[in-house]
């Protein structure tokens, strides 16, 4: 089958385009212009390049493909201009799934996030029917990629668009290659740039696990619904730590409560900005402020309608320890 994937140059694309190949699909993949291809240097892909704002260049993209999975997405925590987020997480989601359907794909996969859902009060995992608004959403990339779900939903209900949505939740592992702020956080605490840490958890996934679940969802999953693909529960103090067996160094101790820090997030933005930084700083207002809550889910409808399943988190954490070391980050 011909396959047109998005993001395939990123993490969780790039694990997905994988996974596709193994499976023996015709993959084509959509790059933009000025993207690094590091992620696609070996592996037998047709690119063709285009942007998920040109309408046009997403028709020839996906002319002749029978599927789509749509992993692109901008993921930052901050950025200098947000509208770029919105163009490229809204507005560039529904140029591609109405090109997509134009063309008669008779499915498609489109790769949200568990930032999208709700959380609750308790710590306890929450689910796809975690009550939830916009009002919850905190920051330009939660809040986009919220909007771009919901545009989504409004696309199957309206026009019949043969969507299935996954939610994966906190993926770590090999081939993160900016890194992502989940992968930095962890090249950071390996390489003892985190002296201290906050109360927060995360869902800890195995990114070949989530790709193996976009597979899944397009060949189990029901039109209009979505999966959280996710992991272990872990509190960042325990991810911190598990970094700290694998590479044998010291785990921080000390806990700094997140209003003693966001005051020098604030200030590490404003200097991003004055700087003219095209770089997101590692300390952001939209991260500590979300770190006030544990992401906490659970995979439970994906496991029971899909099959779905994963690995240890530390076997994650381990990969992605690995791959940085041996790519010289560490």
């Amino acid at each position: 089958m011909r396959i047109l994937i998005t993001g395939a140059t990123g993490f969780v694309g790039a694990a997905v385009l994988r996974k596709l190949i193994e499976h023996e699909h015709e993959a084509r993949v959509l790059v933009r212009a000025e993207s690094s291809r590091v992620n696609l240097e070996g592996l037998p892909v047709e690119v063709v390049v285009g942007d998920l704002r040109d309408r046009q260049s997403l028709e020839h993209a996906v002319r002749t493909c029978e599927a789509l999975y749509h992993v692109a997405a901008d993921y930052r925590l901050w950025a200098q201009d947000p509208e770029e987020l919105y163009q490229a997480n809204v507005i560039g989601t529904r140029n591609i799934v109405l090109a997509a359907a134009q063309a008669g794909v008779r499915r498609i996969v489109y790769t949200s996030s568990v930032a999208t859902l709700g959380l609750n009060p308790d710590g306890a995992p929450a689910d796809e029917q975690t009550p939830v608004s916009l009002d919850h959403m905190i920051g330009h990339y939660k809040r986009s990629k919220f909007l771009a779900e919901q545009e989504i939903t409004r696309l199957v209900s309206e026009q019949g668009l043969p969507v299935v949505i996954v939610n994966p939740s906190t993926p770590i592992g090999p081939r993160d290659v900016k890194p992502t702020p989940t992968g930095r956080m962890v090249l950071d605490a390996a390489t003892g740039r985190m002296p201290a840490y906050v109360d927060t958890g995360l869902n800890v996934v195995h990114v070949d696990d989530v790709a193996a679940g976009h597979l899944l969802a397009f060949e189990r999953g029901n039109i209009g619904e979505r999966y959280i693909l996710g992991g272990h529960n872990m509190s960042l103090r325990q991810i911190l730590e598990c970094v700290a067996r694998i590479t044998g160094g010291k785990s921080p101790r000390i806990r700094l409560p997140q209003g003693l820090i966001l005051p020098f997030a604030y200030v590490s933005e404003a200097w991003a900005k004055v700087t003219n930084a095209r770089t997101p700083p590692r300390l952001t207002v939209a991260g500590v402020r979300m770190s006030k809550k544990k992401m906490f889910f659970t995979s439970g409808k994906a496991e029971r309608e899909l099959a779905y399943r994963f690995r240890p988190a530390e076997e994650a954490i381990e990969e992605a320890i690995a791959w940085f070391r041996a790519k010289g980050y560490a």
